[in-house]
């Protein structure tokens, strides 16, 4: 186990163009970190450096104090998992899992014995004379997390490795490599484009744009407190509703007929932007609420259900996570409420503006209620 420090780590591309541009981070020894953000983002370059897979334009990279930047891929005491596994198709899955050992010259009996409990550990006991393409996607990945357990490594690097499986399979090794984590208490750096997938494993999230790292912290930190529109808009799902306001030096308006109390804003700039959580909103009758919006769409998920809602005056539709079961017809009015200590407020650069007296959250703003 070790620590893991960023150091103002650049890489820039002929022509100058910054996939990654000055990422400092000090990842603690056992902690589980998830880069995440959108394709071309830098998240992958930013782990290829970490591995030595790339050369870092300008920064350092530290493990447990000590650069490394000069030091080829295997002297780094790093393990990688790949997105596409790279397991070696005429080798058994014994032969995979202790090919990097064998190569290092580790003895023999040691080799077993590292191999077998991995084995024992990912369930794989049963299948270490199959060959890569007798198994599944997911014993396939489980093989490739093998290879990198049995090396014993300071470092875990994930490069989005539940991207080619099916979405049922994507959560129960999401479970699995989490488990596995806690279990061997190694250090992890974990890269996904998957939103949900990065909240659910993360000690602390890397939301990047842009090879820039927009906010560092917990996933509810950032869920609840996102630093800029992008990220919040990135995680969640359904993503937080955005819409721009003016001020009319009492109440942020999002339409002419939508006036929004701001809670401990005495004046914000103009213009703003407004956003809500889609499970903050409130549905009331027509003519009870806030304003009335019509529904567009309904969408049923079992234990949520999804209603669309537009309005002539909002810029794009209003998405309200509700309980399931409960839900509107198409093309039915319904008031909508707007709980103002669950609204989030944005200057027009995107940046988050903090409220000089934050309002206490009440009690009946934190559900849906069904329109009676």
């Amino acid at each position: 186990m070790a620590s893991l420090t960023l150091d103002r780590l650049c890489k820039r591309y002929d022509g100058g163009v910054a996939a990654v541009n000055g990422i400092s981070l000090d990842i603690a020894d056992g902690e589980f970190i998830v880069v995440v953000g959108p394709s071309g983002c830098g998240k992958s370059t930013l782990l290829r450096m970490v591995a030595g897979l790339e050369t870092a334009t300008s920064g350092s990279v530290l493990i447990d104090g000590r650069a490394v930047d000069r030091l080829e891929p295997g002297r780094r005491d790093i393990a990688m998992v790949f997105q596409n596994y790279a397991l070696y198709p005429h080798m058994t899955v014994e032969g995979n899992m202790a090919y990097g050992l064998r190569n290092r010259g580790t003895p023999g009996a040691e080799i077993a014995a590292r191999v077998r409990r991995a084995a024992e550990i990912l369930e794989l006991s049963d299948l270490l004379q199959r060959r890569p393409s007798q198994l599944s996607g997911g014993q396939r990945q489980r093989v490739a997390m093998g290879r990198a357990i049995v090396r014993d490594p300071k470092v875990f690097l994930f490069d989005e490795p539940l991207s080619n499986l099916d979405a049922k399979l994507r959560v129960q090794m999401r479970v699995e490599i989490k488990r596995l984590q806690r279990r061997l208490g190694t250090t992890a750096l974990y890269v996904t484009h998957d939103q949900v997938e990065a909240m659910t494993l993360a000690d602390r999230l890397v939301v990047m744009n842009r090879g820039v790292a927009e906010q560092i912290g917990p996933p509810m930190e950032l869920y609840e407190h996102p630093a800029t529109t992008f990220v919040a808009g990135f995680i969640g799902a359904p993503a937080m509703g955005l819409f721009p306001a003016g001020w009319d030096g009492r109440f942020a308006r999002l339409a002419p007929d939508i006036p929004l109390a701001l809670p401990g804003f005495a004046a914000p700039p103009q213009p703003v932007r407004i956003g809500i959580r889609p499970e903050h909103v409130a549905l009331r009758e027509p003519g009870r609420g806030a304003f009335d919006a019509t529904v567009e769409i309904v969408e049923p998920l079992g234990a949520d259900t999804l209603v669309h809602l537009s309005h002539d005056g909002l810029s794009r539709e209003l998405v309200v996570r509700t309980a399931g079961g409960f839900g509107p017809a198409p093309g039915e009015r319904v008031g909508v409420e707007f709980p103002g200590a669950r609204l989030h407020v944005f200057d027009v650069e995107g940046r988050r503006l903090t409220p000089v007296r934050p309002e206490p959250l009440a009690e009946e703003t934190l559900q849906c209620l069904p329109v009676a």
